[in-house]
């Protein structure tokens, strides 16, 4: 069984996600849309590609049977309604949607369309959540009570680079997009270990102090002027999870922007840019060559151009030992992979899912957990570090 696919939007991360569309035995064609024509064509004749659409429009009143949008993070809520209303599967890129609202309105069009919907969360695939969630369920931690999420990302570390390049003339509009309101890559790396939600946060902002115009409220879209922001989360469970969303910071992000700790009553796994060790009570053991990614392209590759250098790391870091490369197909052997090894899975848990009408491990109800904590993260902050209830939608139906 196959089906067709069109990606919105084949600018530095789009393009590889159609290659890897197009390669995957489950996918029998791919098209293209871009706000940029030349760029949708080049893109169909460097992936060889069956063409492109000239508008999102005319996408959804074509006959592919499903979307992979790859546009602006605050875009992907609307779209992604509007495609699913259409008759169309949703591949969406992070984060689900900007508001708690937007949220309600996916699971919404999910439950009246039943069909697929998706969420490309990569650190639901990072070695170390892997890893986290192997040991939790063979019940190696005991009762995991606390865990802590970083993306740590700092924006002289290629956010400019990227941010100009997606943003045009007004690109510090959008620069300042607030750190919580794109958590997932945080929280969902907890929590697709620990399988709890968020009940209740309290969070801190940190005011930018740097006045070059990015995150300026004057200047900002979103007038937004938190650069930094650490937000205190109780999970259902009983437990905590903290988590940091870090823009201006001393730390190597090109190294490991991700990073996760979780403590548990009989053992702990911990975290950093190049070390990550397992504890229980009696030693320390360094797992560190565990989470160690194989590059699957060059660093120079044509296909990177346009990609800031201090970035290009995330766009070429392949599997670790940990992933199950068994689990894929073979058309992926040697094909360019990403965000520590997380593309290939990515694609083929939607393919799979569409192809067998499945739930996809980050469906509407598991995306709408790791989002909507940073969005009420973000009101928290806004509140002086009040502490706000976090809705829950739920399980997906059958789980």
């Amino acid at each position: 069984m196959t089906f067709s696919i069109g990606v919105v939007g084949v600018g530095q991360f789009g393009g590889q996600f159609a290659h890897l569309f197009n390669l995957h035995p489950g996918v029998s064609d791919v098209y293209v849309v871009d706000e940029l024509p030349e760029r949708a064509a080049e893109a169909v004749d460097l992936y060889h590609l069956a063409g492109s659409k000239a508008s999102f429009d005319d996408l959804l009143a074509s006959d592919v049977d499903a979307v992979a949008i790859f546009t602006q993070r605050w875009t992907h809520g609307p779209l992604v309604e509007q495609a699913l209303r259409a008759g169309k599967h949703v591949y969406s890129a992070v984060p689900m949607a900007i508001s708690e609202e937007e949220i309600a309105r996916i699971i919404g069009a999910v439950r009246e369309t039943d069909l697929v919907y998706m969420m490309g969360e990569t650190s639901y695939y990072n070695p170390a959540t892997v890893y986290a969630r192997n040991q939790h369920a063979a019940g190696r931690f005991g009762r995991i009570f606390y865990s802590e999420g970083d993306y740590v990302h700092d924006m002289d570390l290629g956010f400019y680079d990227a941010y100009q390049y997606s943003g045009g003339d007004r690109w510090k509009e959008t620069a300042s997009y607030p750190p919580m309101l794109y958590p997932t890559h945080a929280v969902g790396g907890v929590l697709g270990a620990v399988r709890a939600h968020a009940v209740s946060v309290s969070c801190v902002g940190v005011k930018d102090d740097r006045n070059d115009g990015v995150f300026d409220k004057e200047v900002s879209m979103f007038g937004n002027d938190f650069s930094n922001a650490t937000a205190l989360f109780e999970l259902n469970d009983g437990g905590v999870m903290r988590t940091n969303e870090m823009r201006r910071v001393g730390y190597p992000s090109h190294i490991r922007e991700s990073r996760f700790r979780f403590f548990g009553t009989e053992a702990s796994f911990e975290q950093l840019a190049k070390v990550s060790v397992w504890q229980d009570k009696e030693n320390v053991q360094d797992i560190s060559e565990l989470f160690e990614t194989r590059p699957s392209m060059s660093l120079d590759d044509p296909s990177l151009a346009n990609v800031a250098p201090e970035l290009r790391d995330a766009f070429v870091s392949g599997l670790s030992p940990v992933h199950d490369a068994d689990r894929l197909p073979e058309e992926f052997r040697g094909a360019p992979n990403g965000h520590e090894g997380s593309h290939h899975f990515l694609v083929d848990d939607f393919v799979t899912a569409v192809n067998t009408r499945a739930l996809p491990p980050v469906n509407a109800w598991v995306a709408a957990r790791f989002t909507l904590p940073g969005i009420v993260a973000h009101q928290s902050a806004l509140r002086g570090g009040e502490r706000l209830p976090i809705r829950d939608f739920g399980d997906a139906p059958g789980i």
